[in-house]
C-alpha cells in the first residue's frame, strides 16, 4: 500500500472519475433512467473513495482515521448537515430511501483490508467480508434501482456474494502479491493446509480443489440471483441482468481456463458480453 496519502481538508471534494467507460459496471449503469444513472454514480464514487483509502491511504493510524471521518460524514449525512464530499449523496439517500447502515457497513468492510492483509479467513468471516464490500452496495443499488423491497434485499444478498466470489478467484494470484488470500480457512484446511501464506495456498498442487468449491458457491449465488431477477419487472433489474451475465462470464472462464498455475488473466470480450446481454434481452 502507498504510504503518501494524507486526508484533505473537511470542505475539499474528494470524488473520483466515473467508473471507465467500456466497464461492465459503466455499461449497466447507463441502461438506467438519468435520475438513477446519476445517483448510481454518486453511490460509486462514495464507495470508490473508501476504497481507496484502504488499499492506498497510507499508514494504519492514517487510514483509521480518514475512515472514522467518512463515518462521520455520512453521520452528519443523514443530520442534515452533508460535508462537501457527500452532498452528491443528499438526493439520492432522499429519493431512494437509502440506508444509513448500508453505507457504514460498506466502510467497514473496506476497513477489514486496511489494517491488515487477510489471510484465509474462515468462513463466517469471509461471508461478512462479502457481505459489506458488495452485498451492502447492492442493498444500496436495488432501492435505486426500484426494485421491491423484499426481493431487493435478497437480490443484493446473493448476487453481492457471486460477483465478490469471482473476484477473488479471478484476482488470487495479483492479491497474493499484496500479501493477501481470500480462499477461506476451511477449505484451505481440507487440502492439508493449515496456516498458509498466499503464496503457499496459490502454488499448492491441490489449490484447484479449493477455487472449484469457491466457484460452486458463487454459481449457487448465480443461480439464485437469476431467479429472483426472474419474477422481479424488468425494469427494475436490467442493470442487475447485465452485471450477473457480465460476472457469469468471468466465472465461467475462469473454470474453463482452470486453476493450475500459471494462470493467465481472463477478461471476456465484448462480443461475448454483446451475446450475453442479447440473450437476456437487455438490450
Amino acid at each position: 500500500m502507498s504510504a503518501t496519502a494524507t486526508p484533505l481538508p473537511d470542505d475539499a471534494s474528494e470524488a473520483p472519475a466515473l467508473p471507465a467507460a467500456g466497464s461492465s459496471f459503466y455499461t449497466a449503469m447507463r441502461l438506467l433512467p438519468k435520475e438513477r444513472r446519476e445517483a448510481m454514480y454518486a453511490v460509486y464514487a462514495f464507495c470508490r473513495a473508501v476504497d481507496d483509502v484502504a488499499d492506498d491511504g497510507g499508514p494504519a493510524d492514517i487510514r483509521a482515521a480518514e475512515l472514522d471521518r467518512w463515518r462521520a460524514d455520512i453521520d452528519a449525512l443523514y443530520a442534515g448537515r452533508p460535508p462537501a464530499r457527500v452532498r452528491d449523496l443528499v438526493v439520492p439517500v432522499e429519493r431512494y430511501g437509502l440506508k444509513r447502515e448500508d453505507f457504514h457497513a460498506v466502510i467497514d468492510g473496506m476497513a477489514m483490508d486496511a489494517f491488515e492483509d487477510i489471510v484465509a479467513p474462515d468462513e463466517a468471516t469471509l461471508d461478512l467480508y462479502c457481505d459489506r464490500v458488495a452485498s451492502a452496495v447492492g442493498r444500496l443499488s436495488v432501492r435505486i434501482f426500484g426494485m421491491p423491497d423484499q426481493d431487493g434485499i435478497r437480490l443484493a444478498w446473493h448476487q453481492g456474494r457471486a460477483l465478490q466470489l469471482t473476484n477473488l478467484l479471478r484476482d488470487i494470484d495479483e492479491d497474493a502479491e499484496r500479501g493477501r488470500l481470500y480462499l477461506p480457512r476451511e477449505k484451505l484446511a481440507r487440502i492439508g493446509l493449515s496456516a498458509p501464506t498466499p503464496r503457499a495456498a496459490i502454488e499448492h498442487p491441490r489449490i484447484a480443489e479449493v477455487c472449484a468449491a469457491v466457484a460452486a458457491e458463487a454459481d449457487a449465488h448465480y443461480r439464485a440471483t437469476w431467479e429472483i431477477i426472474g419474477r422481479t419487472p424488468r425494469k427494475a433489474t436490467k442493470a442487475a441482468r447485465l452485471m450477473a451475465a457480465a460476472y457469469r462470464l468471468y466465472l465461467d472462464a475462469l473454470v474453463k481456463r482452470g486453476w493450475s498455475a500459471p494462470r493467465a488473466r481472463v477478461k471476456p470480450g465484448k462480443l461475448a458480453l454483446l451475446a450475453v446481454a442479447l440473450r437476456h434481452g437487455i438490450v
